[in-house]
């Protein structure tokens, strides 16, 4: 079962999807939004390409583990995926699911600098390598270890 992973924000969406064995987390793209059409048919595009049965959301919380306006916009987004796919023969079975994503783009940003990637380079890809911590914690916390 290939699981996928969303970093969403407000510009973009950063993608990440499992391998087949639900053990490792690969970058896909970065969503460059431009409406909710386009997202959810970018979205639905690579679920059917890569044979999508789990979606696990970014969930940008406060360090005091309260979650603030960017985290119920967030929530926002994952429930109106629910709510889009529901009726969808090959997407109502997806499941989807919040993960706690703190520091997440900070740690991505880390890696990204210590690679000495470039300011402009950074900025292209940072939403994606987000996506694959994000997914790549989850995996990781179900027991999906080699």
């Amino acid at each position: 079962m290939r699981i996928m992973g969303l970093d969403v924000g407000d510009a973009t969406i950063g993608v990440a999807v499992s391998d087949e064995l639900g053990m490792i987390a690969h970058g896909i793209t970065t969503i460059r939004r431009k409406n909710l059409k386009f997202d959810i048919e970018s979205l639905k595009t690579i679920i059917n390409e890569k044979n999508i049965k789990r979606i696990v959301v970014g969930l940008p919380k406060n360090m005091n583990n309260t979650i603030g306006p960017r985290g119920q916009i967030t929530i926002d987004f994952a429930e109106m995926l629910k709510d889009r796919f529901k009726n969808i023969e090959n997407f109502k079975d997806i499941e989807i699911v919040m993960w706690d994503e703190r520091l997440t783009t900070s740690a991505a940003e880390r890696t990204l600098l210590e690679a000495d990637v470039s300011r402009k380079k950074r900025k292209q890809v940072i939403d994606k390598i987000a996506a694959v911590l994000i997914l790549q914690n989850y995996l990781d916390s179900q027991g999906f270890k080699l």
